[in-house]
């Protein structure tokens, strides 16, 4: 698919889906998100954004089980990403895909910028 990244890092046996570009996720960030089975197969699907730690929960899940980018586009907001990508634990492969894509979220460059 043009615009996709998907990548199989040693020891992760999912792809990483990588979007092509930040500014191409413009998805909610307020209200209430049901993700769609395939993001979120098990537990409560519903999002309520204003309900604290929900939308670290979103992210995490979303990055985690993205099977395109359209997935991205469609749940992830740009701005709310690189300013929560610091604090959310996520898999080192999804780490290292995404910020030797978008240096902007790498440690290094956030300490410098």
């Amino acid at each position: 698919m043009a615009g996709e990244s998907a990548n199989r890092p040693r020891g992760y046996a999912k792809p990483v889906i990588v979007p092509e570009a930040l500014e191409l996720l413009r998805g909610p960030t307020a209200g209430v998100v049901v993700l769609p089975r395939h993001l979120k197969w098990s537990g409560n699907a519903r999002y309520d954004l204003m309900q604290p730690g929900r939308i670290v929960d979103l992210y995490r899940t979303v990055l985690n089980e993205a099977a395109s980018p359209v997935d991205l586009y469609a749940h992830l907001d740009r701005t709310t990403l690189v300013k929560l990508w610091p604090s959310m634990w996520l898999p080192a492969a999804v780490c290292r895909a995404w910020e030797a894509r978008f240096p902007e979220l790498r440690p290094a460059h956030r300490s410098a910028a």
